[in-house]
């Protein structure tokens, strides 16, 4: 299959790696012309020690070359560039050419998850021919890369799509699951990073395994109220795109936004927690949307919110804990008691 690869951070070469060896035909594009020239030049990426891509690779900045003659194309920006990329890309796409986010995040203001923003472009032309799919789930770039077991979920309203995806993807490292609730997919893959921010937090104050457990399955279960609220099904939230990836973001040596929390948790201010980390931290990009949904929808979002207040409102993050533990006793089954 011809394929293009819109972003070229570590997730979009792992992919890249795992696709060519699986014979495909790959065109990777960045907006960065530095990026390009290294990836030509050196086959391997900074951040992924060890790997080596395969010479039949093609690297480009121009987006047109990327998409035009592709069957598959994967988006594979940070989510706050998913648009941008969208808007470029959307006049040389072909006809019914499945289009694929790897990406992970909501829109603020629009409240639009990945997927959403990609068919809105496509709108913007007219178009309504071509197939959208959401891919997430427990897959650490730095991991894929060393051909590591590693499963994926591959959402689309229609799953004969997503078993072509299983295809493309299928290796004895990687192996697909389909679902067709694209939406709760995609909450799951945007929400968890900022429950990963508030474990970080956690672990940097010097907290034990049982608040981080607590935060993980409590912010599943926060997670999972909003879904509900919007229309997504229960059974996603407790699959490899929701509690799996959730567990590993929160608990990886891999996960950036841990990573941040935990500086954050050791006394660092955002902006240097996030500077010291090298790059984009999604949860941080994820906060002002799930509090617009937790205000549209009526449903509480306490750790989210904590989260928030310990980032933007300067919370000392032991008040932002104290408070999360002096909250009026609830149900814990009442998942769908949303105020």
């Amino acid at each position: 299959m011809k394929i293009g690869v819109l972003g070229a951070g570590t997730w979009g070469i792992a992919l890249t790696a795992l696709l060519s060896k699986n014979g495909h035909d790959l065109t990777v594009w960045s907006a960065i012309e530095k990026e390009v020239c290294e990836l030509r030049e050196t086959r391997s990426h900074k951040n992924l020690e060890g790997l080596v891509l395969l010479d039949t690779v093609k690297y480009t900045t121009d987006i047109k070359e990327a998409v035009c003659d592709k069957e598959l194309i994967i988006y594979v920006t940070p989510s706050q560039f998913i648009r941008s990329t969208a808007m470029a890309a959307a006049p040389y796409i072909p006809e019914n050419a499945i289009l694929a986010s790897a990406a992970k995040g909501i829109e603020k203001k629009s409240l639009m998850t990945m997927t959403d923003i990609i068919e809105d472009e496509m709108k913007r032309l007219g178009r309504c021919d071509c197939h959208l799919v959401a891919l997430s789930g427990p897959t650490h770039a730095e991991e894929v890369s060393m051909g590591l077991p590693t499963s994926i979920v591959a959402a689309c309203k229609n799953e004969e799509i997503s078993l072509i995806l299983a295809n493309v993807f299928s290796n004895s490292c990687m192996r697909i699951y389909t679902n067709t609730d694209v939406l709760g997919v995609e909450l799951s893959g945007a929400l968890k990073n900022i429950i990963a921010l508030a474990a970080g937090i956690n672990q940097g104050m010097g907290f034990g395994d049982n608040s981080k457990a607590m935060l993980i399955t409590r912010g599943a279960a926060e997670i999972t109220r909003i879904g509900l609220a919007m229309g997504a099904r229960l059974e996603t939230f407790m699959g490899l795109a929701g509690i799996g990836d959730l567990i590993v973001t929160c608990t990886s040596r891999h996960s950036r936004n841990n990573r941040c929390g935990e500086l954050i948790g050791m006394g660092k201010s955002y902006e240097e927690a996030s500077k010291e980390i090298g790059m984009v931290v999604e949860g941080y990009h994820a906060l002002e949307a799930a509090l617009e949904l937790s205000a549209k929808y009526s449903v509480e979002l306490p750790i989210v919110s904590a989260v928030n207040d310990v980032i933007n409102n300067n919370v000392p993050p032991v008040t932002a804990i104290r408070a999360l533990m002096n909250r009026d006793v609830k149900n814990e089954l009442n998942l769908t008691r949303y105020k």
